[in-house]
């Protein structure tokens, strides 16, 4: 068994461990795809992964748009609650950080796998969710100062 594989292992333990399925699942898909030699989707994945999980998660989150469960006067009273124009400011500060992110990645890989390492252990030990490196990476490009 190589080492890659180790590792792997190690994290899908992690996510069985702290019960958190999205880690396990994508873990064992990422091993399958290794243990069935199916590399060259790698390169493939690598690419269009994270703009295919982010396209997934935002029909997600616009299903209840979507389904009428939130309608226009719901989204008009958005502006007049400071709660939710908070969560509008919050947002947006969010959608800037996740571009700065995917820049500062994309300019510097050597970051990435801090990022996944931090990533995957605040999904398996601190029940997070894997959406964080992106952020992390706009976070980490204000502290380091790269655009």
């Amino acid at each position: 068994m190589d080492f890659t594989s180790l590792i792997l292992l190690l994290l899908a333990a992690l996510g069985i461990i702290s019960s958190n399925t999205p880690i396990t699942i994508a873990v064992i898909v990422l091993l399958l795809i290794r243990v069935l030699h199916l590399q060259q989707l790698f390169p493939w994945l690598e690419k269009y992964g994270l703009t295919v999980g982010i396209v997934i998660l935002t029909i997600g989150v616009m299903t209840p748009l979507a389904s009428g469960k939130i309608g226009l006067q719901a989204i008009g009273e958005s502006f007049l609650n400071w709660k939710s124009l908070l969560a509008i400011a919050v947002g947006m500060l969010v959608a800037y950080l996740g571009g700065r992110g995917a820049t500062l990645m994309s300019m510097n890989p050597t970051i990435v796998a801090g990022l996944l390492v931090g990533t995957v252990l605040g999904v398996a030990l601190l029940r997070g969710v894997p959406v964080g490196p992106l952020i992390a990476a706009g976070i980490l490009s204000l502290l380091i100062g790269k655009s």
